[in-house]
């Protein structure tokens, strides 16, 4: 039985997580959490983990308190977070914590040589090389769990040797103003641009859908796990998110991976891989879908994926301050400091005024993102 550790056990990727080991019957070896105790706590108490950690120092004392009838022992902060990693026996960890709060534990698992299903998009991003360094060092895997490159991943199963990848083809919903014009967009208030037409995520994740953002990064991700050019990753807007990627091959031949907009396939896939077990995600049934369409961005109206393809082209600390801006001004915007045109706008803004620094080490790109963090909100507030 295949023992799996999951960081970010309480939120969306994490919850999903708990449901694909529940139905496979695998068992947890540990938990981490930020501030959720309540949650957290229903999981240790079903699942039973030898290990659990708090982020947050005082919700640990809240949930050692809560579990001590159990036999699940509970660490504090960011360094018993780590601390758990390195203690807890596991096969995989899924690193689904939000942000780049989630990069010191993917090194972490990496380094014990530990394969990583990952869904935490911004470590890729923002450390994308330093990353891929250590786990090519300490042989560890890294397997995507986002579904457009888990898509990408399963497709790839196909390849030839030698590879032969002609280009990538990400789909995208075009999020729930897709058509609209720059006129139409300006009045978007936060509760309409968290009405997402297809998935059921976080309110950041789906913030950046709505304004293309999220697209943009996966470009970015894209560019680390599967060594291709920015140049040859295309995005396609597909409102039925059926199809959820595509390849395509130096002979022209296109492979696409198709299943309902359910993220539990990407997850029990990762978990399972290489191999391919029964899924509680009911089966796709192309006569009910019965029309899949597609269409091309509109990068006047949405011109975050440009941002993004300028920001990894140039590379360096790029992708790191527009993952930080975007960030935080998507908080802004959630809080009403900010129209929804803006948010794209203050994120180049900051990119813009930032000098560059090339190959960052890792102390470098956090230092950078809290300082562009810092300075994102000082300009949020002067507006």
């Amino acid at each position: 039985m295949r023992r799996i550790l999951i960081l970010g056990s309480t939120g969306s990727i994490g919850r999903q997580t708990v449901s694909v080991l529940e139905n496979l019957g695998l068992s947890a070896a540990g938990l981490s959490a930020n501030r959720d105790v309540d949650r957290i706590e229903e999981q240790i108490r079903t699942l039973k983990p030898p290990f659990a950690a708090m982020s947050d120092p005082d919700a640990a004392k809240v949930l050692k308190a809560r579990v001590a009838d159990t036999d699940t022992k509970i660490f504090s902060g960011t360094e018993g977070l780590s601390e758990m990693i390195r203690e807890a026996d596991f096969d995989i960890a899924v690193n689904g914590i939000v942000g780049m709060a989630g990069t010191r534990p993917f090194l972490e698992v990496l380094r014990k040589g530990k394969p990583v299903a990952v869904a935490n998009k911004e470590s890729l991003v923002t450390a994308g090389p330093i990353i891929k360094e250590e786990a090519k060092k300490y042989g560890a895997k890294i397997l995507p769990v986002d579904s457009e490159h888990s898509a990408i991943f399963q497709c790839l199963q196909a390849a030839p040797p030698a590879r032969r990848l002609k280009k990538i083809l990400l789909t995208a919903s075009g999020g729930p103003f897709f058509g609209q014009t720059k006129d139409q967009v300006k009045n978007v208030t936060p509760e309409m641009a968290l009405r997402h037409p297809s998935w059921k995520m976080g309110a950041k994740i789906t913030v950046d859908c709505a304004t293309m953002m999220n697209k943009g990064l996966e470009i970015m991700e894209a560019v680390r796990l599967f060594d291709l050019p920015e140049k040859d990753i295309e995005v396609l807007i597909h409102r039925e998110s059926i199809i959820h990627s595509l390849i395509e091959f130096d002979d022209n031949s296109v492979l696409a991976q198709l299943g309902l907009p359910d993220m539990r396939i990407a997850i029990q896939y990762a978990l399972t891989y290489p191999d391919r077990l029964p899924s509680p995600v009911e089966s796709l049934d192309l006569t009910q879908v019965a029309t899949l369409t597609f269409a091309k961005p509109d990068l006047e109206v949405f011109p975050a994926t440009e941002l993004c393809r300028h920001a990894i082209r140039e590379d360096g600390i790029y992708p790191t301050v527009v993952n930080a801006a975007n960030e935080v001004a998507v908080y802004g915007f959630l809080n009403k400091k900010l129209s929804f045109p803006a948010i794209v706008d203050v994120v180049r803004r900051i990119t813009e005024e930032t000098i560059q620094i090339s190959n960052p080490d890792i102390e470098t790109i956090f230092e950078t993102d809290r300082a562009v963090r810092e300075k994102t909100q000082r300009h949020i507030d002067s507006l």
